[in-house]
């Protein structure tokens, strides 16, 4: 039963996260089908709300590693559900406006992008700060002047790091990770 309420907890939020997601032109498409990942992940199969969803609906191996995990939409979900679960999902939710202001190839887009970003993850007390080191923080203040699309790369880059020695092998413990493994391919 814990695991049942566990996974309302989680859909309710996706869906307040997909809600605002909605809102903003960077993360317009993020939340896209992860309700349907981390509903096969999290909730029993004998359970009346597992419903296959269309992107995720056969049990499959997680990908291991954080550069496999990024790159595999339900392995994506999961473990932005459990970065939420441990309170620190800003950190992918950085990663992943970092890399959609790449893609950006609009000089007039970037120097509107960087500021948003900056605001939201960079700057002290910014409502999703990101844990990085005094000099990278300064180096991105300077940057975002005249962005260019690799003035939040260090950032970027300590941010995965994080995620990938800290947050990744607690994730592949957790018991999000764990019930995926452990149940039976429908």
């Amino acid at each position: 039963m814990p695991k049942l309420y566990f996974s309302k907890i989680l859909f309710s939020q996706l869906k307040d996260d997909n809600s605002k997601n909605r809102e903003k032109k960077k993360t317009k498409n993020v939340g896209k089908d992860q309700k349907g990942c981390v509903q096969s992940i999290v909730v029993n199969s004998d359970s009346p709300l597992a419903k296959p969803s269309k992107s995720c609906n056969e049990k499959q191996t997680l990908p291991q590693s954080l550069e496999k995990l990024l790159a595999d939409k339900c392995g994506l979900a999961a473990f932005r559900a459990f970065l939420r679960s441990e309170f620190s999902e800003e950190n992918i939710e950085f990663w992943m406006a970092c890399e959609d202001y790449k893609k950006d190839t609009s000089p007039a887009n970037l120097s509107s992008k960087a500021k948003e970003i900056y605001e939201q993850f960079v700057q002290s007390q910014a409502q999703k700060e990101i844990n990085i080191d005094h000099h990278t923080r300064e180096s991105i203040k300077k940057a975002i002047r005249e962005p260019s699309l690799s003035c939040f790369d260090e950032a970027q880059k300590q941010v995965y790091n994080l995620m990938e020695n800290d947050s990744c092998s607690r994730f592949l413990k957790s018991e999000i990770y764990l019930n995926h493994v452990n149940t039976p391919k429908t």
